[in-house]
């Protein structure tokens, strides 16, 4: 299945793209997602233990939670501000 996905701020960074489509076997969780995602370096690992992700807009709490394919997930750092 393929999944759209988002980095945003130091996730981006990380990842070295703001945007791509990753490819899933079928029943695949967000757990097996941040997984896969986190193959990509030690820095993307990292940034990827702190962050927070939406699935298609809506925040995503239980990571064991299937997404469907053509779903775009949002990848989303800690952000500071004041």
């Amino acid at each position: 299945m393929s999944i759209h996905v988002r980095y945003f701020a130091a996730a981006a960074t990380a990842a070295g793209v703001q945007e791509e489509t990753v490819e899933l076997p079928a029943g695949a969780s967000f757990d097996d997602l941040t997984r896969q995602l986190a193959t990509k370096g030690a820095e993307l690992e990292r940034v990827l233990a702190r962050c927070s992700f939406l699935y298609d807009g809506v925040a995503v709490r239980d990571r064991s939670h299937r997404p469907e394919s053509g779903s775009v997930v949002d990848v989303l750092p800690p952000f500071a501000g004041g």
